[in-house]
């Protein structure tokens, strides 16, 4: 997902590689991204009179969680309502537009110093060296799309591998979740079962107890635990199965069990899933962008990446898969200083 903001003239298309276009066509920001994050700091940049371009893949990471939970006035709302309410809103503003589109890259520009063409640093923004010329597919029947733009703010969130279970999607979004904040309530007092390969389940499991102490969790015969997780579990009564998983099983009316390669069937009425996460593009090979031991992009206190003028928030930033809300403060956050950026004071 991708969305665009600039401040002044239409939406252009960027000239040849390397020639800075004119300073009519150049969007202030481009938010790659249109989930809770980017829609948030879309919203906030229009507001402070940013006009924005929002270019969206359509491929949330929630798109099969049916009811997302702790969003405040939205508490049970669908995931896809809340984005679509948030797109409504958003496009509201005169200053925002909206495509559908995949990028496919992004190139930075040089901003000819003054003297040099008709362009100078000063007609873009005070302070800006380069642009970013934002190249898009387009999804559904839109057009492919070449944007340029003063700062690019990255709110793409993650893509998510789940453990390789024949069944596991029949039941993702109902019977399994990956949030505990968000769909643990829910799962009170239930027979739950926590799946994953990682080796962070320990500490899952302890924040899940919370919601449930009958709790199980399976390794799958893959993720370790350490000692030290091991008697931290025991002392919650949370149990521990070390072997493989074959499938997850059940019916029309949910999950009932975790069935093992033995032909063993744990019964379990629900739980959750600790997910894989990888970012939906390659931004270090985009941009050089810095990133994590977790590949997520490394980003200062104002959401400042690596590469100036390129900003990110949400998921795809440390530390990782978040709440809804949590991902659309971020997005407003970041707005703010995107916006300093622009004047110059940041």
């Amino acid at each position: 997902m991708v969305v665009i903001v600039r401040s002044a003239g239409a939406a252009g298309t960027a000239g040849a590689a390397g020639a800075a276009p004119d300073s009519g066509d150049v969007f202030d920001v481009i938010i790659i991204g249109a989930g809770p994050a980017g829609l948030s700091a879309g919203l906030n940049l229009v507001r402070a009179r940013r006009r924005v371009l929002m270019l969206d893949s359509n491929r949330p990471r929630h798109s099969a969680t049916l009811m997302s939970h702790g969003f405040l006035t939205r508490d049970g709302v669908s995931p896809l309502e809340l984005r679509r309410l948030g797109r409504e809103e958003f496009e509201s503003y005169p200053e925002a537009s909206f495509h559908q589109a995949l990028v496919s890259s992004i190139d930075r520009v040089a901003v000819p110093p003054v003297g040099e063409g008709a362009a100078s640093a000063g007609q873009y923004a005070p302070h800006v060296e380069s642009l970013f010329v934002v190249h898009s597919t387009g999804i559904r029947g839109s057009a492919d799309r070449v944007a340029t733009a003063r700062t690019v703010l990255i709110a793409t969130g993650l893509l998510e591998t789940l453990p390789a279970l024949p069944s596991i999607r029949a039941y993702y979004g109902t019977s399994l979740h990956s949030c505990t904040e968000c769909d643990g309530y829910e799962k009170s007092d239930a027979p739950l079962a926590l799946i994953g390969e990682s080796p962070d389940l320990a500490e899952r499991a302890l924040l899940l107890s919370q919601w449930s102490n009958d709790l199980i969790v399976f390794t799958n015969g893959v993720a370790e635990l350490s000692t030290h997780d091991e008697a931290a579990l025991g002392a919650r009564g949370i149990g521990v199965e070390r072997r493989r998983i074959a499938d997850i099983e059940g019916d029309r009316e949910g999950m009932t069990g975790v069935s093992l390669d033995d032909g063993t069937v744990v019964l379990r009425s629900g739980g959750f899933i600790r997910p894989i996460y990888t970012t939906a593009l390659d931004y270090h090979g985009m941009l050089g962008l810095e990133t994590s031991a977790d590949k997520l992009l490394v980003v200062d206190a104002h959401g400042r990446t690596s590469c100036t003028g390129v900003f990110a928030a949400g998921d795809s930033t440390p530390p990782g898969a978040q709440q809804l809300i949590v991902a659309a403060g971020e997005g407003a956050r970041v707005a703010a200083a995107i916006n300093r950026h622009l004047i110059g004071l940041l």
